[in-house]
Order: C-alpha cells, then sequence, then structure tokens
C-alpha cells in the first residue's frame, strides 16, 4: 500500500471513528478493506483510495469505516465485572434508587449485542428480587450491520461457546440449525441503536450505569478525554463507569475518579458512587 494511501485512510478513519491507526498496522488495512474494494467492484486498495478520493460516497466511506471498526466480543466477557454488576452495583445502586425504581444501562460499542445480553440475563436469573423495577439496557454501536445482529440476537456454535454458561444457553437459547437465537424475552430487554461514540451523546438520554469496556485503547489520549467527559454528561453524580481492564481515566480526564478497591469502576469526581457495605464474592 502506498504510504499516502495509508494516510488518507487512515486520517478518515481517525475523522469518522477516533480509531487511531498507525504505520505499522498496514497489513490489518489491507485484509479489512479488500473485501470493501471487491464489494464495490474496485481491483484493490488502489482503487478505493481513487475512489473514496473522487467519488465523496457516503455509503463507501460508511462501509470502509465499518470495515475497520467491527470488533469481537463474547457473553460474559472476563466474567469479573459481571460479579461485580450482580453483587455490588446492581444491589447498591437499587438501594438508592428506592424511590425511583428504575435503572438505565448503557453498552457503548455494543458490536453483536453479547454484553447487553448478558447484562439481560443477569437480570432475568434475579427476576423475583427485582419485580416493580424497571430496566432498560440499550446497545450502542457505529456499525449498522452489528446493531442488526445485535436486534436479531442470532449466533453461531462458536460464539455461544465463548464464556456462555451451558445452563445460561440451555434456558435462554433456542438452536435453529447451526445457529442459536436468544430468547424474545430477553431481546425485548434490550434496545439497539446505530451510535458514533464522537456525536452527541446527549439524544441518548441518562444512564446510571456505563459499559464502555476496551473502546478507549483505540482511541488517542485527546479523544479518549473527550469521549469520557461526553459520557460524563450523560451520567447522575452516582453512577458507574466500566473501563476495560487495560484502561483508565487517570491522567485523560477529571470527570471521573476510580471506585475505591474496584479495578476498571469509575464514578463522577463531582459526586460518586460508594459501595457501602456491598462486597464482591470470588
Amino acid at each position: 500500500m502506498r504510504v499516502e494511501d495509508f494516510d488518507m485512510f487512515a486520517t478518515l478513519l481517525k475523522q469518522r471513528s477516533g480509531l487511531v491507526l498507525t504505520r505499522d498496522k498496514a497489513y490489518l488495512l489491507e485484509s479489512r478493506l479488500m473485501p470493501v474494494a471487491r464489494k464495490w467492484s474496485l481491483k484493490g486498495l488502489d482503487d478505493l483510495s481513487t475512489a473514496v478520493r473522487t467519488r465523496k460516497d457516503e455509503a463507501l466511506l460508511r462501509d470502509i469505516t465499518e470495515a475497520m471498526t467491527t470488533n469481537e466480543s463474547s457473553f460474559f466477557r472476563d466474567q469479573k465485572p459481571f460479579d461485580i454488576f450482580k453483587q455490588l452495583v446492581l444491589p447498591r445502586l437499587m438501594e438508592v434508587r428506592g424511590a425511583k425504581r428504575s435503572l438505565r444501562i448503557w453498552s457503548a460499542a455494543c458490536s453483536s449485542g453479547q454484553e447487553a445480553y448478558s447484562l439481560a440475563m443477569l437480570l432475568a436469573e434475579d427476576a423475583p428480587k427485582l419485580a416493580g423495577w424497571r430496566f432498560e439496557i440499550v446497545g450502542t454501536d457505529i456499525s449498522a450491520e452489528m446493531v442488526e445482529r445485535a436486534k436479531n440476537g442470532v449466533y453461531t456454535q462458536f460464539e455461544v461457546q465463548r464464556g456462555l454458561p451451558i445452563q445460561m444457553l440451555v434456558k435462554h437459547f433456542k438452536q435453529t440449525g447451526d445457529k442459536w437465537q436468544i430468547s424474545p424475552q430477553l431481546r425485548q430487554m434490550a434496545t439497539f441503536k446505530e451510535w458514533n461514540l464522537l456525536g452527541d451523546l446527549g439524544a441518548l438520554g441518562q444512564f446510571d450505569i456505563v459499559f464502555c469496556r476496551n473502546v478507549l485503547i483505540y482511541f488517542d489520549q485527546p479523544t479518549k478525554g473527550k469521549v469520557l467527559d461526553n459520557i460524563a454528561r450523560i451520567m447522575p453524580p452516582d453512577g458507574v463507569l466500566y473501563l476495560g481492564g487495560a484502561e483508565t481515566v487517570l491522567g485523560i480526564t477529571t470527570k471521573f475518579k476510580p471506585v475505591e478497591g474496584q479495578r476498571g469502576l469509575y464514578t463522577p469526581a463531582s459526586g460518586g458512587f460508594t459501595p457501602g457495605n456491598f462486597k464482591v464474592v470470588g
């Protein structure tokens, strides 16, 4: 790939999605964009770069962006964050939201929906304890293809084998051919929308709990700060933000602070989530 073409694609992706690509990732660009070139009946990346420069076709730019920003996911990824959700975050927020009896949860950059549905399964498992409460799970992703997959809730055998306990597979999924579809009841618990993290988040409304895990690692420092500051604006003072194990807010934003004793958990600096007497077992 020509250097000028790589730089053009890298700039395009940075502007549209926040993704930062260094030149040592040229192989990734080539492998993911060749299918886009074929889809548009182009011979290769040289023709694709020419098309980007001359056509200014939004559909083409969208295909390029989606090809580079589609990331894998899995059910109950890393497990610990979900244990903390069930044993600490959920009971504590229910304790302080007793009058309101409602909670909104956002799965940002949700990919094909496994994280959102993992949360739905946890809520469904504790349904008797949660009677009278309203829970809203919203999953968003920049990829229209991923959002559609999440809405359908259909997964391959490989996907359901990654992190999903067999008891939950049997209870919450129906097998159709070589695929598995999550139950209508759980699909009703989650709403999925196409959304860009770099855009205006205000229209999404306020969220008590935000999962934005393993997303910021693809951004540069200024973009990380912008995204975190925007997330802080749509959270209450005692809300909870989940980041990936290798991510932090330190040195990036002053809008959040770590939740004491809980790795990967953050809360707005203006207030603060307090664990109270709740402790995570295991």
